[in-house]
């Protein structure tokens, strides 16, 4: 559909739906970031080690990334709207049966249902504005979504943290029920119809494996995916171990989370205004590179901070993880429109398989790579380094073919990819 300009956008389109995009995107940090200060009080109501409260991250990070596959192609078909309302309608569900979780094997099971539903906001809501804007003013508004995104990361466990003063852990799935709830609220009230009919493909289980096949078997999609994977992966081994980062090596306490978070995420947000702000000024691609650059120089500066004798110190420890954080928040917006322009006829199935990818690694990186590495800072900052080398490595390659052989974006009634690099 024609992208209307922002002058010309009425202010429902302007302001209110990127807001509405960003509150959406929030379920997925709130999920994770929101219950980690009551894990130590869940842990001695469940009768479990404090090792084993990881499983909660791990249960909801694995179910959504297994329904994350198919949340994108079903917008294709049916539209971004019911995706998303009938999605967090489950979430809110879910979220109940959480507070009334007897053990933590029932409450595993109300996280998985919660990761499974999840995605219909997190993953349909990153589609909207490319199905309204393009060029200049999409990654602007890609842009500012991902800023006021970035708050939910900083201010989940600040929250969790308040409700565990205010009553017991139960009172963290409570609210984000309630966040479910205003969701949809302003779902109705605000977001329109992005994917006409005229524009969706066939509701059919064969449609939409071909869909997320012609996805999966394009090169381009892969380089680009898992570099933001890869850059992004850093950051969540300090996210996704956060209870063991903050509490275990940095002896800090359950109101103490904002400490990490804040810094972090206001890097990240910063990253995401210089994206906005450099749009039309540089191009995507050189904002991108700039963006690999600043991380790759922020793992170097975490191991040599881990190697010291300030490593124990949080405002010093959390420097490495909030630099890697402010090349994310540059690069990240950039690289969701290019894999959003791949295919512009299957968007949802493009967001859905790069969903996959990244969560899929997270819920590794959570279960098996953090355990492993988080023993020291050190072991942390290493990890993280060697990961954004990789992601770095990764975006060069993409960048060195696409400067040799530049992509040609199929055409919206184009189902196959025009070039395969």
């Amino acid at each position: 559909m024609t992208a209307p300009s922002p002058s010309t956008a009425s202010w429902k389109v302007a302001v209110a739906v990127p807001v509405v995009l960003a509150m959406l995107s929030m379920i997925g940090p709130f999920s994770i970031d929101t219950p980690f200060p009551a894990f130590p009080e869940m842990a001695s109501d469940f009768g479990v080690a404090s090792g084993e409260m990881q499983l909660v991250v791990t249960a909801y990070l694995a179910s959504f990334a297994v329904m994350s596959v198919f949340h994108g192609p079903l917008s294709d078909a049916i539209g971004r709207r019911p995706v998303i309302l009938w999605s967090v309608a489950v979430y809110v569900v879910a979220s109940v049966a959480a507070m009334f979780a007897p053990s933590l094997a029932l409450l595993l099971a109300t996280r998985v249902l919660q990761g499974l539903s999840a995605g219909g906001a997190t993953i349909v809501s990153r589609t909207v504005i490319r199905d309204l804007f393009e060029g200049e003013t999409a990654q602007r508004l890609m842009s500012r979504v991902a800023l006021i995104f970035g708050l939910a990361p900083a201010i989940a466990p600040v929250i969790g943290g308040a409700l565990l003063q205010v009553g017991p852990w139960p009172l963290v799935f409570g609210f984000q029920a309630g966040l479910g709830l205003l969701l949809i609220a302003m779902v109705l009230l605000v977001l329109p119809e992005t994917h006409p009919p005229s524009a969706r493909v066939p509701l059919r289980v064969g449609e939409v494996l071909r869909g997320l096949t012609e996805v999966a078997r394009h090169a381009a999609f892969h380089r680009v995916a898992w570099a933001a994977t890869l850059a992004f992966g850093a950051q969540f081994l300090y996210i996704g171990g956060a209870a063991i980062f903050v509490v275990d090596l940095l002896g800090q306490g359950e109101l103490d989370f904002w400490k990490f978070f804040v810094p972090m995420i206001g890097a990240m947000m910063v990253g995401s205004w210089i994206s906005g702000r450099s749009a039309g000024r540089i191009t995507a691609r050189l904002l991108v590179s700039i963006g690999f650059v600043t991380t790759v120089v922020a793992g170097v500066v975490g191991v040599a901070i881990a190697a010291s004798p300030v490593a124990g110190v949080i405002w010093w420890a959390v420097a490495g993880p909030s630099l890697i954080a402010l090349g994310n928040g540059m690069a990240y917006p950039a690289l969701q429109l290019m894999l959003l322009d791949l295919f512009p006829a299957r968007r949802g199935a493009v967001v859905s398989s790069a969903t996959f990818i990244t969560l899929v690694f997270n819920a590794v990186a959570a279960v098996a790579l953090t355990p492993l590495v988080a023993t020291s800072t050190l072991g942390l900052a290493v990890a993280a380094l060697v990961i954004v080398v990789l992601g770095a490595a990764l975006w060069w390659w993409h960048a060195t073919i696409e400067r040799r052989a530049p992509v040609v974006p199929p055409c919206p009634e184009e189902l196959e990819p025009t070039a395969s690099l």
